[in-house]
């Protein structure tokens, strides 16, 4: 299979009266963009979101990373969980990809990884027409658990079978998430899905999915 071509970009999201990071990868024809919520204390620079978002790109999905916050707040240990502070920034980084020239025609889904799977739960339960599919992995949709039986995007939930307090918490979230919902449980995968092959399992699961909705 001929690797996909893509262009990829650093740019400046103005959001809030703060400029965040992020990295733009554009793949050639593209099926639709990929927006990720990364985890507290992650970033742009994720390993494994940015592993995932080039096997995404294989798959012919553009995708945006974006730091959720400045440098001066990620110090603030507290910003990491507000999640109504994150899900306003993802929302308003999602209007921009909107508005932007190279990526208004595409459709839009979220990729959420620990914390950032609440922020994307709840950024799309206040603009769901405009978000196609929703994967979360190893996500904490309990922390947006206000918001869950507002939620339509159809949504996937990955977790792995070693991380036993996360399936409870994903459960929990299923039963209240009131559009399509799938939980997947990754056998031999923990938490950050750090062994062999399990981050492989969950961009072709994340990409069967996307394909399905968008």
């Amino acid at each position: 299979m001929n690797a996909i071509k893509e262009i990829y970009k650093e740019i400046d999201l103005n959001v809030d009266s703060v400029k965040l990071k992020g990295n733009l990868r554009l793949a050639d024809n593209s099926k639709g963009i990929i927006i990720f919520s990364h985890g507290s204390g992650s970033s742009r620079l994720s390993i494994r979101n940015n592993y995932v978002a080039g096997l995404l790109l294989n798959m012919g999905f553009s995708s945006l990373l974006f730091d959720l916050l400045t440098t001066t707040e990620d110090l603030i240990y507290e910003n990491r969980f507000n999640i109504k502070l994150l899900s306003g920034r993802l929302a308003k980084v999602t209007k921009w990809v909107r508005s932007n020239e190279e990526t208004k025609h595409l459709s839009i889904c979220y990729f959420g990884a620990s914390t950032g799977a609440a922020s994307a739960l709840t950024a799309a339960s206040m603009s769901d027409k405009f978000i196609k599919a929703i994967v979360s992995r190893g996500g904490r949709p309990d922390l947006a658990f206000d918001v869950l039986d507002k939620v339509k995007t159809p949504t996937l939930l990955l977790v792995g079978a070693k991380d036993e307090a996360v399936i409870e918490l994903n459960k929990i979230a299923k039963a209240k998430i009131s559009g399509i919902c799938e939980l997947k449980i990754i056998e031999g995968a923990s938490h950050l899905f750090e062994e062999k092959g399990k981050l492989e399992i969950v961009a072709k699961l994340s990409g069967d999915w996307f394909n399905k909705y968008i």
